[in-house]
């Protein structure tokens, strides 16, 4: 289905009151993700994957200039997008399912996870998250969630890096390993909990597989 512009496809369970998991993409329908989950867990669960996003600006939550010549600056727009999406678009997924979800939880990679872990302070709709190779370097963010309250009872968040994406001369993305697990730490003394796993490779790598890994642990 389509809303607000977004192509939506919908995984798993749809007739139980089983978790539903959102994950954001900027391409694909997800389904690779689907099937690398099944092989992680026999838990039942729904996965809506929302396409479509504008990646540099729906899943950023303030401005942050190009990290490279020639790449895009990111613009922000994580806000907007969240009040679409908890206004509209999870409403539009729930009308498909059966019954109300036994929770919600949010999943993303790379920017994506970034987002995952700023809508627990903008929302009390997510209760766990998982943020696979997610962009902890992001300027001022460790700072933000230090300071931050939860805007809902969260139980469970989950992190993962590969172990070379630290290995890079671009100071901020330098500072991911470090922020990630200062970020972690955050979460850890507000008793909720919590994972930071090391997968090989670079950020590019087994990408399906360490977002199949993490919601995986979320849902448990």
């Amino acid at each position: 289905m389509i809303v607000l512009g977004k192509h939506i496809y919908l995984y798993g369970e749809k007739e139980k009151s089983a978790p539903l998991v959102i994950y954001n993409t900027f391409q694909g329908d997800g389904k690779e993700l689907y099937e690398s989950l099944k092989g992680f867990t026999d838990k039942a669960f729904t996965l809506a994957v929302i396409g479509d996003i504008n990646w540099d600006d729906e899943m950023t939550p303030w401005e942050c200039p190009p990290l490279y010549k020639n790449d895009s600056p990111c613009t922000g727009g994580a806000d907007a997008f969240l009040e679409k999406l908890t206004g509209t678009i999870i409403p539009e997924i729930k009308k498909e399912l059966k019954n109300e979800p036994e929770y919600l939880a949010i999943a993303g990679y790379s920017l994506g996870g970034l987002f995952a872990i700023y809508s627990l302070f903008k929302t009390d709709v997510f209760h766990r998250a998982a943020s696979a190779s997610g962009s902890m370097w992001f300027p001022d963010f460790y700072e933000y969630v230090k300071n931050s309250s939860l805007k809902s009872e969260v139980d469970k968040v989950y992190f993962s890096l590969g172990d070379k994406e630290a290995q890079t001369k671009q100071p901020l993305l330098s500072t991911v390993d470090q922020r990630t697990d200062e970020i972690k730490t955050v979460f850890d003394k507000k008793s909720i909990t919590t994972i930071f796993e090391s997968n090989p490779g670079n950020h590019f790598k087994d990408a399906d597989l360490r977002m199949a890994k993490g919601i995986a642990w979320m849902l448990q």
